[in-house]
């Protein structure tokens, strides 16, 4: 089992700034993806930035450019820097891993972190 815990999440007027953070615990062997998707109201969710085992980084182009992922390993937190936050951005941001755990693949959640940004 992994827990996640997110937080960071907020209000915030348009072109400021959040931080949010994401710390696994629990027991896997290695973690395949870590990273942060997001879900709007009436919408589905979607990918906003994650890292690949690979080293690979993605984003989404919405973000490109005013957000960044980054992670400590020894804390195994992911955080994302969100900077010049638009209105369209405002959603429930979700952390989410892929581990691996002896042969099994496993998907986890966050409970969600709100984040609003005001015009």
């Amino acid at each position: 089992q992994v827990q996640l815990v997110e937080s960071g999440g907020g209000l915030v007027q348009a072109g400021g700034s959040l931080r949010l953070s994401c710390a696994a615990s629990g027991s896997w062997t290695t973690i395949n993806v870590m990273g942060w998707y997001r879900q709007a109201p009436g919408k589905q969710r979607e990918l906003v930035a994650r890292f690949l085992s690979t080293g690979t980084i993605n984003y989404a182009d919405s973000v490109k450019g005013r957000f960044t992922i980054s992670r400590d390993n020894a804390k195994n937190t992911v955080y994302l820097q969100m900077n010049s936050l638009k209105p369209e951005d405002t959603a429930v941001y979700y952390c989410n891993v892929l581990v691996l755990a002896g042969w099994r693949i496993s998907d986890y959640w966050g409970q969600g972190t709100q984040v609003t940004v005001s015009s």
